[in-house]
């Protein structure tokens, strides 16, 4: 019997017990939906395997103490098939203990499910748009960007476990100013020259350059506006490349790049996007002119100030970019935008949830903006090739894939975070990731082991799983589809990870007390094929969890 099972039953239980009541006269303003009839695990496990309080939540409306209610909920279920007590506690709570066969049930259904398991329709309906890292094409991705890369593409896949339709976009910054300084560094740096002022240092330029004139080998013999066009762009071409490089050997795939040129592309009627995302706005009824220039009242919608859109002189600014990118995801059909932007955008909340409310969205459900919290990591040396950051291919080869996005995605958004690489690099129980794929090695040493001597799920019999630490270990594994949908609709991969360390803990414990293989001569019984089915089963969702973090599930370690 799952979560799910349960709560379905409690709730039923309710409206028969508020059917009754109408039934022999009684006004019952009970208004009750499924998914409020929540269960949670004890903190004691003597208490049973899950506790409700929906008796303290419907009590009013039925029109009775919630002492009294529980008492009646709690005489049904002891006669539900598969529950083996139910008890009142405390001013209403009601403590639910299964029997072993249909708490035991579930380690064959998780088989039987395989990767699905977790999966649910939770958020089926959304179709969201999830832009992350977004780093501008001017140098190597560094630190900050590692951290959104793991954490973004970590939401992403728990988003689509609940059942939303997920886009992961990059929004590339390829025009202004900044691309022009990209583009002069460049240059310079072919001609032999000093890095110009607002430029980039770094050797990394240097490598563009010559790489540029290998392109182009006669970039220094172009006028100077052409040669700098041209080393702007192929520079860009190159940078760009990499950057997707970086991300695709991080496990972090994007599905659509787009390019802020494009928003700026003049068509056929002469308007680009950003032109024409004024006059939508208009539409709406919230720009006015003032000053010879062009206002969106965002002030309307919780901004501090009023934000120009089109300066007196006619030139856009960088607002009228970010209205046009908004309006062209709505175009795209994402009725729902998640941003995830760097630790020095704070200024781009309001700005954001404004816009979205200035185009007829609601800034409160339409769209969720985060901004990233420093992060660093002990001991780390500066790129030797970038100069003054801490690029993401080296952290990646110094730490690895696999311990660099699990510890990133370990923690909230807008949590500080510093790393220490000294625990990364153990294998140790210390190390979460290690402790945690640790665990998946056993369970698949365990499967290696049982087929050498015959032990194999041919039977499966649920009521044989009575320890004490089964029972912890099933109860841990019941939980995995509600704290995936839960880390989807916070935007909380983190809690994946906590969990599958707690499941890691418990499976840890029952590995140390209970025997899959037999002991010396003892035949094989239905015991051990039956905990082989709660051994892979554990395997299985602690795969599922590491999967959704975008980390491996090794076999032997």
């Amino acid at each position: 019997m799952t979560p799910d099972d349960l709560s379905r039953i409690l709730f039923d239980l309710v409206n028969g017990i508020a059917e009754r009541r109408r039934a022999a006269g009684e006004e019952v303003p009970l208004t009750l939906t499924a998914d409020q009839v929540t269960l949670e695990r004890p903190k004691l496990r003597e208490h049973g395997d899950w506790a409700s309080s929906i008796a303290m939540r419907v009590a009013k409306p039925l029109g009775a103490r919630p002492r009294e209610i529980a008492t009646e909920l709690a005489a049904a279920l002891g006669d539900v098939e598969g529950v083996a007590s139910a008890e009142v506690a405390g001013p209403g709570f009601i403590n639910i203990r299964l029997d072993a066969a249909a708490a035991g049930a579930l380690a064959k259904t998780i088989v039987d499910a395989g990767a699905a398991y977790g999966h649910s329709d939770a958020l089926a309906g959304q179709v969201i748009n999830l832009e992350f890292v977004s780093a501008n094409p001017t140098g190597p991705l560094h630190i900050g960007h590692t951290r959104w890369a793991a954490l973004g593409d970590a939401m992403s896949r728990v988003l689509r476990a609940a059942g939303a339709v997920v886009a992961n976009e990059y929004y590339i910054n390829d025009a202004g100013t900044q691309m022009d300084n990209f583009g002069a560094s460049v240059l310079a740096a072919a001609k032999g020259e000093p890095t110009p002022e607002n430029g980039y240092p770094g050797r990394y330029i240097a490598d563009l350059a010559a790489h540029v004139l290998e392109r182009e080998p006669h970039l220094l013999e172009l006028p100077h506006d052409v040669a700098l066009h041209t080393a702007k762009e192929i520079a860009y071409e190159l940078q760009l490349a990499e950057i997707r490089a970086s991300l695709e050997r991080f496990n972090v795939h994007f599905d659509v790049w787009t390019s802020e040129r494009r928003l700026q592309d003049r068509g056929d009627d002469g308007l680009s996007d950003v032109d024409t995302a004024v006059e939508r706005l208009r539409a709406q009824g919230h720009v006015f002119d003032a000053d010879g220039a062009v206002w969106v009242r965002t002030t309307d919608f919780g901004d501090d100030k009023d934000r120009v859109i089109r300066r007196s002189n006619g030139e856009y600014t960088y607002f009228a970019a970010d209205a046009a990118y908004y309006l062209d995801k709505s175009d795209r059909g994402f009725t729902k935008k998640i941003y995830l932007l760097g630790a020095d955008h704070h200024g781009y909340i309001h700005r954001l949830k404004a816009l979205a409310g200035a185009a007829g969205d609601d800034p409160e459900r339409d769209i969720r903006v985060y901004i990233g919290q420093l992060v660093s990591i002990n001991g780390a040396k500066l790129s030797k090739r970038a100069g003054n950051i801490i690029e993401l291919d080296d952290l990646q080869a110094w730490l690895g894939t696999d311990a660099l996005r699990y510890t990133l995605a370990r923690y909230p958004a807008d949590s500080p975070l510093t790393i220490d690489p000294e625990i990364l690099t153990r294998r140790t129980n210390d190390n979460p990731v290690f402790y945690v794929q640790y665990a998946h090695a056993r369970t698949a040493a365990v499967d290696r082991n049982a087929a050498s001597v015959g032990v194999d799920r041919s039977t499966f019999a649920p009521e044989l799983l009575t320890h004490e630490t089964e029972s912890a270990l099933l109860g841990g594994l019941q939980e995995f589809p509600r704290i995936v949908a839960h880390a989807a609709e916070l935007l909380e991969p983190h809690r994946v990870a906590r969990y599958i360390e707690e499941l890691a803990g418990l499976y840890h414990r029952w590995y140390d007390n209970c025997r899959v293989l037999p002991l010396g001569d003892e035949p094989v019984g239905d015991l051990h094929r039956t905990r082989l089915w709660l051994n892979d089963a554990t395997g299985q969702v602690i795969r599922n969890g590491l999967d959704l973090l975008g980390v491996s599930a090794p076999e032997r370690m």
